[in-house]
């Protein structure tokens, strides 16, 4: 499987600035990358090797490609591209998006399409913060909002233009977004190495990996922390991120009784959701789940639990959905796979 990372970020968030110091990083070699339009991106002319459409090959070993029309086509061509030896053998790939992009649709597409998901395996998002102007980025955007909360990565940018502390603007982070790891690039500068480490082999190593991924403190049941999006409309959305812990197994089909009705009744306010859960036919390897908005991915099975610790734990950042509905949702739900589960055959 070859591991795609989904680099986003607002208008000035330094994303083209971080992008171009990657392209030219030889720890960056043998990776596709596919920008919208290659003139937000400087590439020195004695980088570029070899040039084809909206094909340009580097030196140092990347691809670069535009997207022109659908994501899913550009994705398709260039792998088999890569199948037929017309372009180097890319081991890796970044997408990125616009400053003004909503990544859900990117993510949906990897995680939903079946061609794709055969070939491609989706490592993580990354998003870019402007460490000067992020504070009020996040005040005045609702789509910096929706990028920082689908992150698996936030790099703050521009950290070394500012003048003062940085604090206002990491603790609005980890109330939006708790479990993402907060990386900071001074002039663009960033080990590309981080950019792929943030799948489901990195997480499966230890608990410690598996606490940073859930955003969870080992010592506490679920922390909870709430933000108001002020949208232009005047309407004040509040976005919370909270965790759910279950000291019970459950069923299999309550879990996908669970993940149906939060994709079919929460759709968008369903930012993101990630967790680990024991399943009650499987005691002894437990199931993580993701999901961004409606899509899920088909829930991945670890070899083993990292740690004693068994419990069930459900992360949500959402907008306007209570946590105490979704606490709810799944105890009705067990409930009722219990009932039908122990009623006798006949």
């Amino acid at each position: 499987m070859i591991p795609v990372a989904v680099l986003t970020g607002f208008l000035g968030s330094g994303k083209t600035t971080l992008l171009g110091r990657l392209l030219r990083h030889p720890d960056f070699a043998r990776t596709a990358v596919i920008i919208n339009e290659f003139g937000e991106v400087g590439l020195d002319h004695d980088l570029i090797e070899t040039s084809e459409e909206s094909f340009v090959e580097l030196q140092t070993g990347c691809l670069c490609c535009a997207v022109r029309g659908d994501l899913v086509l550009t994705l398709e061509d260039i792998l088999r591209r890569r199948d037929e030896g017309r372009v180097a053998p890319f081991e890796r790939v970044v997408i990125e998006t616009s400053g003004l992009a909503d990544p859900a649709p990117i993510l949906h597409a990897l995680m939903s399409d079946a061609g794709l998901s055969e070939r491609l395996a989706l490592a993580g998002v990354v998003a870019t913060v402007d460490a000067v102007n992020g504070l009020g980025t996040l005040a005045r955007h609702p789509e910096s909002v929706k990028q920082v909360a689908v992150a698996d990565r936030l790099i703050l940018t521009k950290s070394d233009l500012l003048a003062g502390e940085s604090d206002g603007l990491a603790t609005r982070l980890a109330a939006l977004n708790p479990s993402a790891t907060l990386l900071e690039a001074s002039f663009g500068a960033v080990d590309p190495a981080r950019l792929f480490d943030m799948g489901l082999a990195a997480l499966s190593r230890s608990d410690r990996n598996l606490q940073a991924w859930l955003g969870l403190d080992a010592h506490t049941h679920g922390s909870a922390h709430a933000h108001h999006d002020d949208r232009p409309s005047g309407h004040a959305q509040e976005i919370s991120c909270f965790a759910i812990v279950r000291e019970q197994p459950v069923h299999a089909v309550t879990l996908t009784l669970l993940l149906e009705v939060l994709a079919e009744h929460c759709g968008g306010d369903l930012l993101r959701l990630k967790g680990l859960v024991n399943v009650a036919e499987s005691p002894d390897r437990p199931a993580v789940i993701h999901g961004v908005q409606h899509v899920f991915h088909p829930p991945a099975w670890l070899d083993r639990w990292p740690s004693e610790d068994r419990r069930t734990r459900l992360v949500c950042i959402v907008r306007d959905i209570p946590r105490a509905w979704i606490e709810a949702l799944l105890e009705a739900l067990e409930a009722e796979v219990r009932e039908v589960t122990s009623r006798p055959e006949g």
